[in-house]
């Protein structure tokens, strides 16, 4: 990773077949303020095991009889590519491992990012239990680290009168 060639940049975190209106606010962002792009994937189902000094990560995964197929950073950098060709911005894709919120962190930290840009979760029971438990990548980023979070809701917006945690 060219840490210099990012500093400043607008880093949104994309998960594999997310909407695209997060990229797209994004990238509006990142030319607004004339910083590169950078596009962001965490892998949950692996964990940092060292990081040698140039900054090149090593991990492993966390249950062993798991075997991903590595397709996840390649179908983001696709849509990535269709979706900002003629964008007028510089954007790369990376993929991180680890905790969502703490990765995005420390990438965000390294290259003195501008901006963190995250899409909300699709509504449902079971987003819902996961939330509760583990707290939503945007909160924890808001409590956890000093620069503007832009949260771009995926769904249809909640009516007033409508349950945040559906029984």
């Amino acid at each position: 990773m060219d840490v210099e060639a990012l500093r400043g940049a607008v880093v949104v975190g994309v998960i594999p077949d997310q909407p695209p209106r997060v990229l797209k606010e994004a990238a509006r962002y990142a030319r607004l303020h004339g910083a590169p792009l950078a596009v962001v994937y965490v892998d949950v189902t692996r964990f940092v095991t060292y990081e040698d000094p140039d900054g090149y990560v090593h991990s492993a995964p966390i249950d062993l009889n798991i075997t991903g197929d590595g397709d996840d950073l390649m179908r983001i950098e696709a849509a990535a590519a269709d979706l900002l060709v003629g964008a007028g911005i510089r954007w790369s894709a990376h993929e991180l491992v680890g905790d969502p919120a703490m990765a995005m962190r420390q990438f965000a930290d390294r290259i003195q990012a501008r901006m963190l840009v995250v899409g909300t979760r699709r509504r449902g029971l079971g987003e819902s239990i996961r939330e509760f438990f583990t707290g939503s990548v945007a909160a924890r980023l808001a409590h956890r680290q000093q620069r503007p979070i832009l949260v771009v809701p995926l769904g249809e917006p909640l009516r007033d009168d409508e349950d945040l945690w559906p029984a």
